[in-house]
């Protein structure tokens, strides 16, 4: 699909710096009496955005998510009302449903997401298809939305922070629009190495990566995920040149224009989980753990949504591998494991949430006693009791197959009671920040990683105590308001 550039204006109260993303700052649901309620949206891009403050006259662009956010946007004309955004200036753009369906659900959360996370069951998928191309066709024509409506929000020369694997496309296509703005895109997840990313069809790969490089800068959460975006450049560009300096990538310059590549780790908000974690409904979630794991029982915490790269299940399989080769922990370790509903709307979530269920009860039937049930595991989502569990955990397991960071892991060291191991993924970005003071694993290794939880349950309190500490000072060293401010200035 060819979209046509056309020059836009910026609007008279245009902004000096403009966020786009999916998910904004604010969603609403129904009220009882039919009214439209506002909420705050959730994860860390808000308390992110709040840092640069109201009066900096930021502009949020972000998609309606449902049909009480579309019915919103359109009452509130070209912004949302800013009694319902906390003060923010949020645009909220009302996509066709089917258009959105195919774009978040049939591109970037079935193909993006898959790609970069390495997800793909190759023998059998991925199919690109006609069904596919079309699909594709809603992702141009959703990007171009943002693209459209961004032009319009940014003053001249304006800066511009696009979100994620949702809008890869939005920097080129901003560019043509409006060559004046400063424009950097960020990716909140993994890149996939070369070999890997050229799963995607040969023009659908270079789409993606001639988008990025619409912006003045390119921004990752670790190294390697930066690296990885630079070698499938120079695989799939013909012509694309990867400046590095003392080995490290820096650059990448294709068609006479160059983008600069940036490295921003994400941290934990160590100021609002402390004081978060201690209100009185984390109290009441923290005692009735307690009495549901019993006197005098350790715990191993895992809190994630069951996305298919959490690898949740390989998790339930070390935990049953440890009960089976270390059976002085049966009846002595309660495995907490919170499984919070994800893309419940995709087909392969539903069947893997009921595989975490299954293995669960398994583990549970055959290991069970009367007064002592292995695995706790809810399903249902609950921020206050997952502060409660994270500040309980003797263990804290954290082993997705890849992941961009992983903020559960930064998150549970800032609010543990009593110090924590931590069992960590050497595929997880945090790895690279934590990895000296956690107990690395190789995700898929059930047994390797049900010995790292034996050696985590038998380290000494005081050594637990000191790694936690330093996880800790780690995790919090890029809270998200200087993350995001450290974006802007790089710009």
């Amino acid at each position: 699909m060819v979209v046509e550039h056309t020059h836009h204006a910026p609007e008279p109260d245009a902004a000096p710096i403009v966020v786009a993303s999916n998910r904004g700052p604010v969603s609403y649901r129904r009220g009882e009496d039919g009214s439209l309620l506002a909420g705050r949206g959730g994860g860390g891009l808000v308390s992110g955005l709040s840092a640069i403050g109201q009066d900096a006259g930021a502009v949020w662009v972000c998609a309606a998510l449902g049909d009480t956010d579309r019915e919103a946007a359109r009452l509130g004309g070209r912004r949302l009302p800013e009694a319902d955004t906390g003060g923010h200036r949020v645009r909220m753009l009302d996509i066709d449903p089917a258009t959105f369906a195919a774009a978040y659900n049939g591109v970037a959360n079935s193909v993006l997401w898959f790609v970069h996370h390495m997800l793909w069951q190759t023998p059998l998928e991925p199919v690109f298809d006609g069904a596919f191309r079309a699909q594709w066709e809603a992702y141009e024509a959703y990007n171009t939305a943002f693209a459209d409506a961004v032009a319009e929000e940014a003053a001249e020369g304006a800066s511009v922070l696009v979100q994620d694997y949702h809008l890869v496309l939005v920097p080129g296509l901003l560019r043509a629009r409006r060559p004046d703005l400063r424009i950097g895109h960020f990716s909140h997840t993994p890149w996939a190495p070369p070999d890997y990313y050229r799963l995607l069809p040969d023009d659908v790969a270079g789409q993606v990566l001639r988008g990025i490089l619409g912006g003045d800068r390119a921004g990752f959460l670790t190294r390697r995920w930066a690296e990885a975006f630079a070698a499938s450049c120079e695989v799939v560009l013909p012509g694309a040149e990867v400046t590095r300096e003392d080995g490290v990538a820096t650059s990448v310059t294709f068609e006479g224009r160059t983008t600069r590549l940036g490295v921003h780790g994400l941290g934990a908000d160590a100021e609002f989980l402390r004081e978060r974690a201690h209100r009185p409904d984390v109290e009441d979630r923290l005692a009735a753990l307690r009495r549901q794991i019993g006197p005098g029982r350790r715990t191993i915490v895992r809190v994630d949504r069951t996305e298919l790269s959490k690898n949740i299940v390989r998790g339930l399989l070390a935990y049953r591998r440890l009960l089976e080769d270390h059976p002085h922990w049966q009846g002595e370790v309660v495995h907490i494991a919170f499984a919070y509903p994800s893309r419940q709307d995709l087909a392969v979530y539903r069947s893997y949430m009921a595989e975490v269920g299954r293995v669960a009860h398994e583990i549970n039937t055959t290991f069970g006693t009367a007064d002592w049930t292995p695995v706790a595991l809810q399903m249902e989502d609950d921020f206050p009791r997952s502060l409660a569990a994270y500040r309980l955990a003797d263990v804290a397991l954290v082993n997705p197959i890849r992941d961009g960071m992983n903020l559960v892991a930064k998150e549970v060291p800032v609010v543990s009671d009593h110090g924590c191991a931590l069992v960590l993924s050497r595929e997880a970005g945090a790895a690279a920040e934590l990895g000296e003071d956690a107990l690395t694993v190789n995700p898929y290794d059930v047994a390797d990683t049900a010995r790292a939880l034996n050696a985590a349950l038998l380290m000494d309190p005081a050594e637990r105590l000191e790694r936690t500490k330093r996880l800790a000072a780690a995790a919090t060293a890029l809270p998200p308001a200087r993350w995001f401010v450290d974006q802007l200035r790089a710009l």
